[in-house]
């Protein structure tokens, strides 16, 4: 018979320690197993993001970025109060528009994927189908070629109020701005009936959308540092008082 060998009682409680111990992975607490790490430049799973995915509306209104009531009066009242600046010099080649925005699709297919629903896009990302509601008049749209992007403080209007004075990426800012309740999709008719007009010269005629309109003017106004007159002033006053309490 081969020789027995003994083994102390501690000495095989630290042997069976050190065994568990080496089955557990340190970097797994609980013994569980390691997740592995994404190799250096491997592609992300997520999936893509749409143009204007960052700056979806908020419940109850159509456009991004817009403040509440309380804070587009306390806005309104901090805008600088100066009269209708000159024209001279102006374009709307000043202001570049409308901007790649990736994926193919420029500022305007950003505008209207995201302002309407059930949106398809042909592969050069132009809109082919969907359905529109124009906030200006209430007419419901399901042809995008009917449709125009409307600038909510017009590039000329920004221009004789403070615009002028402002560099070109300044100015392609403000003319492709998807973050703050700058651009609209709206029919064209009640586009080119704006035209590049204040509030105190023309109003949305479909009065339910005053209460957004005047916050978006003036959340616009307030971002950028732009003037108002005294007669827009009182007219994006009237349309805030619209909006109830």
């Amino acid at each position: 018979m081969g020789r027995q060998i003994r083994v102390s009682g501690a000495v095989l409680v630290a042997l069976l320690l050190a065994a568990a111990a080496g089955c557990s992975d340190p970097a797994a607490p609980g013994g569980g197993d390691a997740k592995p790490s994404a190799p250096a430049g491997a592609p992300s799973t997520a999936a893509p993001k749409s143009p204007g995915d960052d700056a979806k509306p908020a419940g109850g209104d159509v456009l991004p970025g817009m403040v509440g009531v309380a804070e587009a009066r306390t806005r309104l009242s901090a805008l600088k109060v100066a009269p209708v600046g000159t024209m001279a010099g102006y374009s709307r080649d000043k202001f570049t528009h409308w901007a790649q925005q990736g994926n193919k699709c420029d500022t305007r297919e950003a505008v209207l994927k995201r302002d309407g629903t059930e949106v398809t896009q042909d592969a050069e990302c132009k809109a082919v189908s969907g359905h529109w509601k124009s906030l200006y008049d209430g007419v419901a749209v399901t042809d995008a070629g009917k449709m125009d992007i409307d600038h909510v403080v017009p590039l000329a209007e920004g221009w004789r109020s403070g615009a002028a004075g402002w560099d070109s990426a300044r100015r392609k800012a403000f003319a492709n701005d998807l973050t703050n309740p700058q651009l609209l999709a709206v029919t064209a008719a009640s586009n080119r009936s704006k035209g590049d007009q204040s509030p105190d010269l023309w109003q949305p005629p479909d009065k339910a959308s005053w209460c957004q309109y005047g916050r978006a003017w003036t959340t616009v106004k307030s971002t950028y540092g732009l003037t108002v007159t005294e007669p827009e002033k009182t007219m994006l006053t009237t349309m805030l008082d619209t909006c109830g309490s």
